[in-house]
């Protein structure tokens, strides 16, 4: 019976440590006195566990982690905070006869990770007009973790990329355990292409993958105004990000199988870098091509480079890329 108790007790203590280091109030002294006294307080549960004593000791630890899940639950996301300046708004819009108008379109001027010049506009696009959606690979470490965007693309040559981010408060660092324990909240922007791919390709150093989705004109248009309907709930209703349920990867598979229905669960969703496999199995890649073909095929990275500050960015990183038939 001791060896469950400990079972229980180690993990529900060692998540306690993490919660209190990322959501503690205070400064970092303060955070760091938190996590030591949350783990010399389970120590102490660990080393009075006996056979006559369990139960009391485990109801006092129980009680404690009561108290401790209390203030987790009461930890609510804010849309007021004092942001980073990449994030600093949030993207909305709104719909009337076919017309959709963003606000606080994010098209900033990259020269290095540091500096750059912010604009934030307004713009509208002509649903009509929408012929086509691009899923565009970011990757900067291990091959199984990528940045994943959309972009929509209309007839008359305009894009724009939606991007579902962590909101960091100025100063912050994105943690992936952090992403865990309430640290980020949520937000969707749209951004102008040479923003949002030049930032990571140009200013990052990033690797990124361009690939054409094979969607029907209806689907694409229900994706647009579903990446706007979930940017207009964020501005009404804030939300944590998560790393794993509540990512650039997961909120794009949810709003897609609400429209086409029936998209099964994998792997390759948690581990976003597999996505274009997973696309490329459900039918929704370029079937004259294999994966590693339209992988090739669809590399920006070096286009994006060389076109930089080109007004017709959006045109050269899709130079080479066959249309779909």
């Amino acid at each position: 019976m001791i060896r469950l108790v400990i079972v229980i007790v180690c993990p529900l203590a060692l998540w306690g440590c993490f919660a209190l280091w990322y959501r503690a109030p205070g400064r970092k002294a303060l955070r760091i006195l938190a996590v030591a006294l949350w783990a010399a307080f389970s120590l102490a549960i660990l080393l009075a566990l006996s056979p006559p004593r369990l139960a009391p000791v485990g109801a006092v630890f129980a009680a404690a982690f009561c108290g401790l899940l209390l203030w987790w639950r009461r930890l609510l996301p804010s849309n007021d905070r004092v942001w980073a300046d990449d994030v600093a708004q949030m993207t909305s819009g709104s719909v009337e006869s076919g017309r959709v108008v963003l606000r606080n379109v994010r098209n900033f001027d990259w020269r290095s990770v540091a500096d750059y010049t912010q604009r934030w506009e307004t713009r509208s696009y002509d649903l009509d007009r929408l012929r086509s959606v691009d899923l565009i690979m970011s990757y900067w470490t291990i091959g199984a973790i990528a940045h994943v965007l959309i972009s929509f693309g209309f007839n008359d040559g305009d894009q724009v990329a939606f991007s579902v981010e962590i909101r960091r408060e100025k100063g912050e660092e994105f943690s992936a355990i952090g992403g865990f324990f309430k640290e980020f909240e949520l937000s969707i922007l749209a951004a102008d292409e040479r923003d949002v791919i030049r930032l990571r390709t140009n200013a990052r150093g990033e690797d990124d993958y361009l690939y054409r989705l094979r969607i029907p004109v209806a689907a694409m248009r229900s994706l647009f105004l579903a990446y706007v309907e979930q940017a207009n709930c964020l501005v009404r209703a804030p939300r944590f990000y998560n790393t794993v349920t509540v990512n650039c990867t997961t909120l794009v598979h949810q709003m897609m199988n609400h429209i086409v229905g029936n998209l099964p669960l994998d792997y390759r969703l948690v581990f976003s870098g597999y996505l274009p496999g997973y696309v490329h199995q459900v039918g929704g890649l370029d079937r004259r091509y294999t994966l590693q073909e339209l992988r090739s095929i669809g590399r920006i990275t070096e286009r994006a480079r060389i076109s930089d500050r080109s007004p017709s960015f959006s045109a050269d990183i899709r130079r080479g890329v066959p249309e779909l038939l």
